[in-house]
């Protein structure tokens, strides 16, 4: 049995050792860690005192009970004194730190500003629109008529094959060609028509200068008496605001199921000013679209008089234009977001 004389002795040397401790708390981190070793449940020294209440004689357990509790309670009010005094100094400390001098000069920040890509879709639809045209944006899943039938597309094309195009299931498809839209646009839409038609479009093709998914840009006219002159003085506009006064542009036969004649549009080398060059490959031309005369029965398709109405339609890659207009010769350094080349691009 514990003598009453040695557990008050133990009492005051935790007083003396609390109060001795708390001087040199900084945190009250550190005053919560310090407390545990006092206060807590299992291990603190306060409660192995109450433990030791089974030691004492049966007299003395009132005044030894008495003393501990008064000893609790006063643990209790000078740690909460100095919680709460440390958490001041520590609020105090922090905005201090957080304080905002609105008299100095404000840091540099970065400015945001729209991706090359975007920004070149910008410039188009603004070229196209100061000639009138108004936009469609159509849906990125489509149906195979409106992706291939309707534009009079065989049924043995290559484009139709599995490892050309992203099917969905045998009438559904990711579009492979923004065309669809025009589609859609004459079945609802009587001529005078004069539509741009850009979106993300998607091809089983992967290498240097092509992605899976890319942006195209397709233009559509259909009125009376258009004519391949209308195709050619339209594009030479949109060379000459995309490329500089200089830029000319030249036609070569093509063939595309939708267009009847078709033909690939050149632009005169815009690094070499048509000399050749390592861009142009020594020829002073550069391929930029596909465009033509719409076909007779696409027309048909959608229950468009052909002899009394024609039309032309063009193709752009968005990407294509992108690379040649600031020199990229890798399409995925568009789509790596590597700051090293996008900062370098805002017109």
């Amino acid at each position: 049995m514990q003598d009453l004389r040695e557990l008050q002795e133990r009492i005051a040397l935790i007083k003396d050792e609390i109060t001795g401790g708390i001087e040199s708390l900084a945190n009250s981190k550190a005053v919560y860690d310090f407390k545990k070793n006092f206060l807590d449940p299992k291990a603190g020294k306060i409660s192995e005192l109450m433990k030791s209440m089974k030691d004492i004689p049966a007299e003395s357990k009132a005044e030894f009970g008495k003393s501990v509790n008064e000893l609790k309670n006063w643990a209790l009010g000078r740690f909460e004194e100095i919680d709460e005094q440390l958490k001041a100094k520590e609020a105090k400390l922090r905005y201090e730190s957080e304080k905002i001098d609105v008299t100095m000069p404000a840091k540099h920040i970065m400015t945001g500003y729209l991706h090359p890509v975007t920004q070149v879709k910008n410039q188009l639809i603004d070229i196209f629109a100061s000639m009138g045209f108004s936009v469609y944006e159509g849906t990125e899943t489509e149906t195979d008529y409106y992706n291939f039938t309707a534009l009079n597309t065989p049924n043995d094309h290559p484009a139709r094959d599995m490892q050309d195009t992203f099917y969905l299931s045998p009438g559904f498809l990711l579009r492979t060609q923004t065309s669809a839209g025009q589609i859609h646009v004459m079945e609802h839409q009587q001529p005078p028509i004069k539509i741009l038609s850009p979106g993300k479009v998607f091809r089983a093709d992967d290498d240097a200068t092509h992605s899976p998914m890319f942006t195209q840009m397709e233009g559509l006219v259909v009125d009376k008496g258009i004519t391949l002159c209308d195709l050619k003085g339209m594009l030479e506009v949109l060379c000459k605001r995309m490329f500089g006064e200089n830029a000319t542009t030249r036609l070569r036969p093509s063939y595309f199921p939708f267009t009847e004649p078709s033909v690939e549009v050149d632009v005169s080398c815009f690094e070499c000013g048509g000399k050749g060059c390592r861009l142009c490959k020594g020829t002073g031309w550069i391929e930029i679209l596909g465009a033509g005369i719409v076909n007779r029965k696409v027309l048909e398709n959608c229950n468009i008089d052909p002899d009394v109405y024609s039309g032309l339609a063009f193709g752009i890659g968005v990407e294509r234009l992108t690379m040649l207009k600031y020199g990229i010769n890798n399409i995925k350094m568009l789509y790596e977001s590597d700051l090293r080349v996008l900062e370098q691009i805002n017109d």
